[in-house]
């Protein structure tokens, strides 16, 4: 992929996930605000975006899995996002509920912010828990049916009359809103930086925190700049 300032965060992280690395070591949000240009990306966090581009272009060419997600049909994609993604965050809420209970009743006299922290977290639980419901009852059926549809070349006339962009539009705000809520969570964490003695279930509250954070970025880059601009692409070329 040739990477230039005018490309897209998004798309080079489409086209080889480990250049999310590179970005994320800039505090560049590649999931949510994918849809900037390197250069605009730059510029927002004062650095030379040729600086940029220039580690992008160091990372190693990679044919792992990840490289290939470009490649898996629309069905797979939606299976593979509720099987590794859905499906951990359902496993995971609880997880980290339990042991950020734990912590405030321990030790929230001395460390208020983590009455905040765990409001954020029941917060964004509740919406992600409606959010993925959403997706894995209308618009992941709806988006595998169109695909199916299209490969079995059967009849897709009734599938077009509704829209998905709407849907879409309203999956992109949601997770403008858990971008928000994750990033408060980081601040107030310092970055998931356990303060100095800290017990054990301190450290294990705040390593699950990190890691869902990890996998809500991998989760909404999916989502966003592959599984749901390929879907839009596909339907508007059928309605041609």
């Amino acid at each position: 992929m040739k990477i230039n300032i005018n490309t897209l965060v998004g798309d080079v992280v489409s086209n080889n996930y480990k250049t999310a690395a590179i970005f994320k070591n800039y505090g560049i949000d590649y999931c949510c605000n994918g849809n900037r240009s390197i250069g605009e990306a730059s510029i927002s966090i004062d650095v030379e975006p040729l600086e940029i581009i220039s580690k992008l272009k160091e990372v190693e060419v990679s044919s792992s899995l990840e490289k290939n997600y470009q490649k898996w049909s629309l069905e797979f994609l939606c299976d593979y996002i509720y099987n590794h993604h859905h499906q951990y965050v359902e496993r995971t809420i609880p997880e980290i509920l339990h042991y950020l209970d734990k912590i405030c009743n321990v030790h929230g006299e001395k460390h208020q912010d983590l009455f905040e922290i765990k409001e954020l977290f029941k917060k964004s639980a509740g919406e992600l828990t409606m959010h993925m419901k959403k997706e894995e009852l209308v618009l992941f059926p709806h988006i595998k049916k169109i695909s199916s549809s299209k490969r079995n070349k059967n009849d897709i006339t009734k599938l077009l009359k509704k829209s998905i962009e709407a849907s879409i539009n309203d999956m992109h705000h949601d997770h403008d809103e858990e971008g928000e809520r994750f990033r408060s969570i980081a601040e107030l964490t310092d970055n998931y930086t356990v303060p100095k003695g800290a017990c054990n279930s301190y450290k294990i509250a705040y390593s699950l925190l990190k890691e869902f954070e990890e996998d809500l970025h991998k989760h909404i880059h999916l989502e966003n700049n592959i599984l749901f601009k390929k879907a839009v692409i596909l339907e508007n070329n059928l309605k041609k």
